[in-house]
């Protein structure tokens, strides 16, 4: 309402000051002072208009800095058991156990017949050094005919006896061989798929670095060169300790600590005639 009485009376203030000029003789009152005498005065100040609408989304602005860290939340629910791993290796040699109980004393024996026994202790003696190294020649002798594998040049045998790398070292050449040497990429698969038939998880081979450290040489004293199959991260001896080497059934190899026992393979030449 009141803008329709603002319009009006403007409507009315131009309609005077028309009446006034057309009223006017040209050439008594110059156009200077018709204007300089009545002056338009601007109305008074309107209403607001209707809010108009929503206009178009602007465009993203920057990225703001990150914000601080928020609260540590609650601790989640235990998941699924995950798929088991490999098996590890043998742990070392435990301590000795404490010594048990004096057993019940058993009953006096029967005198014995009095004799001269000196004479015999040597012939004894040597009976005893024999009968071991029959023992040891027939345990090898099982061995080898448990199960034998060769390649053109050589035969290799899995000696089913644990002995330390130095013992397996001295096995294998008492009976003219030597531990076992995959210097290329077949002879490893032999005695890999050896060792994986038999059921055994790792074996000693014949390469070391006992010498210098991170220099590897095979039990015949060649230097590591061309072929190796070193399990992924190994060799890795942190402790330096790890001078020895086994083969895993997968072929693989990995520097393990000369004094465990496990089983070995021996090499033998085969002999031309």
């Amino acid at each position: 309402m009141k803008k329709q009485l603002w319009k009006l009376e403007t409507f009315l203030l131009l309609f005077l000051v028309l009446l006034q000029i057309f009223a006017l003789d040209d050439e008594s009152r110059p156009t200077t002072e018709i204007c300089s005498t009545h002056t338009i005065l601007p109305g008074p100040k309107g209403d607001g208009g209707e809010k108009g609408e929503k206009g178009e989304m602007g465009k993203p602005g920057k990225v703001g800095p990150m914000g601080p860290k928020g609260a540590k939340g609650e601790v989640g629910d235990i998941g699924d058991q995950g798929v088991m791993g490999k098996i590890g290796p043998i742990g070392k040699k435990g301590d000795k156990g404490l010594k048990g109980s004096s057993g019940v004393s058993g009953k006096k024996g029967k005198a014995g017949a009095v004799c001269d026994c000196g004479k015999y202790r040597k012939v004894v003696g040597q009976l005893d050094i024999n009968v071991a190294r029959l023992k040891s020649s027939i345990n090898f002798f099982k061995n080898v005919l448990a199960g034998i594998r060769e390649t053109e040049e050589k035969y290799y045998y899995i000696v089913q006896e644990e002995k330390s790398y130095k013992e397996a070292l001295t096995h294998c050449r008492i009976r003219d061989g030597i531990l076992a040497m995959p210097k290329d990429e077949a002879a490893n698969a032999v005695i890999s798929d050896y060792v994986s038939q038999s059921g055994f998880f790792r074996v000693f081979i014949g390469l070391n670095d006992m010498e210098k450290e991170g220099q590897f040489m095979f039990a015949d004293r060649t230097p590591l060169l061309n072929y190796s199959n070193w399990k992924e991260g190994e060799p890795q001896d942190t402790s330096g300790q790890e001078d020895c080497v086994e083969m895993l059934s997968t072929g693989q190899w990995n520097d393990t600590e000369c004094h465990l026992t496990m089983y070995f393979v021996c090499e033998f030449p085969k002999k031309r005639q």
